[in-house]
């Protein structure tokens, strides 16, 4: 974990994509395929912004978090 702070643009990447969801779901896109588009589209950005090594350690982050169940811990209320 570092000390940086987030970049300032963060929160409106968030709506944006927020709405992006809302709108393909209301085109009647599958739930899967939502998210596949959206990692492959993310997978792509970070492709042309960090080494690969940097790809590798988001993704290993990604898959502790799911080992630990924080993502399931987020949809509970």
């Amino acid at each position: 974990m570092t000390d940086e702070q987030p970049p300032e643009d963060l929160g409106h990447a968030g709506a944006v994509v927020d709405k992006a969801i809302e709108y393909m779901a209301g085109q009647n896109i599958a739930e899967l395929s939502i998210a596949s588009a959206l990692l492959g589209g993310a997978m792509a950005v970070l492709a042309r912004s960090v080494a690969d090594d940097a790809i590798v350690q988001i993704l290993n982050n990604a898959i502790d978090s799911v080992r630990r169940g924080e993502l399931r811990q987020s949809d509970k209320p």
